[in-house]
């Protein structure tokens, strides 16, 4: 079995129309994302993941950003409950997917409301967003069910971005990447490496020191790679066009495997 699994969601035909909320909405090419998307997922695999894709929402727009339904620590699928109460239909198929590859299942339930996308795990630190999309009973909840299973769970300001990972991610030994001008709080990170591009935040660790990352920020690869990381991009502007990034599209699985 391979020790790296990646839920993916095929966009939706509604993809154009999908929520924006910090930036101007732009024309969206459904048939160039899902071309766009298609290689996405081949990179996934290409290095080592086996995808399984979730039953599409075909009338959920942003059902392609599979990540914000559910947040994984080690062995428990914490189902959310968006912020967005439109993206709510989206969480039932997930539950179906993670449940069938023998999670253990948990729920945020009302009044909280949690993104994944507000969610960055680093090591046994949980580093939660809370802006927008997620409130602080969202955050509460997620504490009540990681923390027992060993994690620390960090609560984050989020206010000039959509989510967390928006501006957040990190780099395999644990720093944090940003690019400051979208960060509220960057002195809450122990380490902390400022990117020149806003969306050179965003990383997905395909294992080892290869990251993936877009192909829309092009010094925050060299940079990357000076720093001796192999960076692998993909172009996915049509769903930046929608505030996504690489983490969006996928909820990496390794922790179950591995």
């Amino acid at each position: 079995m391979p020790s790296k699994k990646a839920l993916v969601r095929r966009p939706s035909p509604r993809l154009a129309e999908g929520l924006v909320t910090h930036i101007e909405r732009e024309k969206v090419d459904v048939e160039l994302a899902v071309e766009q998307w298609e290689a996405y997922v081949a990179a996934l695999s290409a290095h080592g993941w086996e995808t399984i894709e979730v039953e599409p929402a075909d009338d959920c727009p942003d059902s392609v950003f599979v990540e914000d339904t559910v947040v994984m620590y080690k062995n428990v699928a914490l189902i959310t409950r968006p912020g967005a109460e439109a993206r709510r239909p989206e969480t039932a198929g997930v539950e179906e997917a993670v449940a069938a590859l023998g999670c253990s299942v948990n729920w945020i339930w009302e009044p909280g409301t949690l993104d994944g996308g507000d969610v960055l795990k680093v090591g046994d630190t949980i580093y939660v967003g809370r802006g927008g999309r997620t409130n602080p009973a969202g955050v509460q909840q997620l504490r009540a069910a990681f923390e027992p299973l060993g994690a620390r769970v960090v609560a984050v300001p989020v206010s000039k971005v959509l989510h967390l990972k928006s501006a957040v991610t990190a780099l395999p030994d644990g720093t944090v990447i940003g690019h400051i001008p979208k960060v509220d709080r960057p002195a809450l990170f122990p380490r902390f490496l400022s990117v020149p591009e806003e969306s050179g935040a965003h990383v997905v660790l395909l294992g080892g020191s290869t990251l993936l990352m877009a192909a829309s920020a092009p010094r925050t690869a060299e940079l990357l790679t000076d720093l001796g990381f192999e960076v692998v991009t993909v172009d996915i502007g049509e769903f930046e066009k929608l505030e996504g990034c690489v983490t969006c599209l996928s909820v990496r699985m390794r922790e179950l495997y591995a």
